[in-house]
């Protein structure tokens, strides 16, 4: 028993191959397949950070004093960061009015971060800056969200920038945040 797929000759194309149409070598338009627009999903825009030498996305969040998650933005990297905590602090206004003091790092400073804090409430902005630049020196207040940062990435899906969309980037931060809280929680019922 013979197979035609099989029973061809080395070099010669299958039988089968005249069903199938021509293979174009340029991606389809619009033109010619008009929902081609809603199936592909568009990308979110990622770009080059060159004081942090960050290539694609910088995540943005907004921790309480213990390192839990309150609130995440992501960027494009070429967004600076006082007008990515633009966002954050809008959102958090609504979520938790409640909040007096807010701690950033040098990159948040200026007067145009300072407006912006003033306009969201009654809120006060630290600045925590680094005393010795030439040596490594744990900054209190300033670690938390580092702490933060490194327990996200510990989640292999955010330990780079995978995501094409910046929604579901922040999206699955949320969800590595809560999968921490979750442990957290069934690690002090269980003892």
């Amino acid at each position: 028993m013979s197979f035609p797929a099989l029973s061809r000759e080395r070099g010669h194309p299958d039988r089968r191959a005249k069903d199938f149409p021509a293979r174009a070598t340029a991606p389809p338009t619009e033109e010619a397949y008009p929902l081609l627009k809603l199936i592909t999903p568009s990308l979110d825009p990622s770009g080059y950070d060159a004081g942090k030498k960050v290539k694609g996305r910088k995540r943005h969040i907004l921790v309480d004093t213990l390192g839990l998650l309150l609130n995440v933005v992501v960027y494009p990297a070429d967004v600076q960061d006082r007008d990515g905590a633009a966002i954050v602090l809008r959102q958090a206004r609504r979520s938790f009015p409640f909040i007096e003091r807010i701690y950033a790092d040098g990159g948040y400073q200026g007067p145009k971060m300072a407006k912006m804090v003033a306009k969201t409430g009654a809120w006060r902005l630290h600045i925590v800056k680094r005393s010795d630049l030439h040596r490594f020196v744990v900054l209190p207040k300033r670690w938390i969200v580092e702490r933060t940062f490194a327990w996200i990435s510990h989640c292999r899906r955010l330990a780079k920038d995978f995501d094409r969309h910046a929604r579901k980037a922040a999206a699955f931060i949320r969800l590595a945040m809560i999968r921490i809280m979750l442990r957290r929680i069934t690690a002090n019922h269980s003892a």
